[in-house]
């Protein structure tokens, strides 16, 4: 925004200094690109963003979420009567989970690419093997919810024998498990970093607590693997628990971490 007076003069003069405690350059470990005007404004209370201008790999992971959201679009044609248009219309629950699902593991990504800004090789090679899983996940992911959700409302049932059930949940739990623990491994790399990030306590401890959070989901995908080796009708009831423990992670977490930053930034 332009204005006039003497606070735009004294904004513009604090803009360098702004962006200087906005951005380190951390050798290779860090893309080297400015903070835009949008980024000023604070995202995250106790975290400081080091991520600049969206750069070719975040846009890359962009293309490939949204083509992985194409993939579980319902219908590709308009329906042409109204027969099709109720059946498009069955498949908006499974869709709905399926997006739910797919943002919130994009939203993660952006977060922790947002959070540290890394664009060394391996955080590259774990990304890239992040979009590879979230391509493969897409069809059983949609499968199972379009299955699930069949079987709610009466619209159908598909004939699944106890080895066809097995299979499906170990794959469900298997691709659920493993795009979590590549998200636990980016930010355990970012923790390993963190002299080299700068971050203050405040961001070290939310660093380890994204760990701890990203391997609770991972540890409820293997349960749910290994109890669909023997009852699949029950390896999805395991994903229930996913509510439960992260609002008691982040409750007991969160208050430390409002504690540290009330105690080390008491006029914050």
């Amino acid at each position: 925004m332009i204005g006039t007076g003497t606070g735009t003069e004294a904004e513009s003069s604090e803009e360098p200094s702004s962006a200087q405690t906005a951005v380190h350059a951390v050798g290779p470990q860090l893309a080297s690109h400015h903070k835009t005007a949008h980024s000023r404004i604070v995202p995250e209370e106790f975290f400081r963003w080091r991520g600049g201008e969206i750069t070719r790999l975040e846009a890359f992971c962009d293309v490939v979420f949204g083509f992985a959201i194409t993939l579980l679009v319902v219908s590709l044609e308009v329906p042409h009567t109204y027969a099709e248009l109720m059946a498009d219309m069955r498949g908006f629950l499974p869709f709905a989970a399926c997006f739910a699902q797919l943002a919130m593991i994009w939203r993660t990504h952006y977060r922790f690419s947002r959070r540290y800004g890394l664009e060394d090789p391996y955080t590259v090679f774990l990304n890239v093997v992040l979009l590879f899983l979230v391509l493969f996940y897409v069809y059983p992911l949609k499968f199972v919810f379009t299955l699930l959700f069949s079987e709610l409302t009466g619209a159908g049932t598909v004939d699944l024998g106890w080895h066809e059930g097995s299979v499906l949940m170990r794959i469900y739990a298997a691709g659920f498990a493993s795009v979590f623990l590549l998200f636990a491994l980016l930010y355990g790399h970012a923790y390993r970093l963190r002299k080299d990030l700068e971050l203050n306590p405040v961001e070290v401890l939310e660093t380890r607590s994204a760990i701890r959070e990203n391997a609770i989901l991972v540890l409820i995908g293997v349960t749910s693997f290994l109890i669909a080796l023997k009852y699949p009708g029950w390896a999805g009831w395991t994903y229930i628990a996913i509510g439960p423990l992260l609002w008691i992670h982040g409750a007991v977490f969160g208050k430390r971490t409002r504690l540290l930053a009330e105690k080390l930034f008491p006029q914050g």
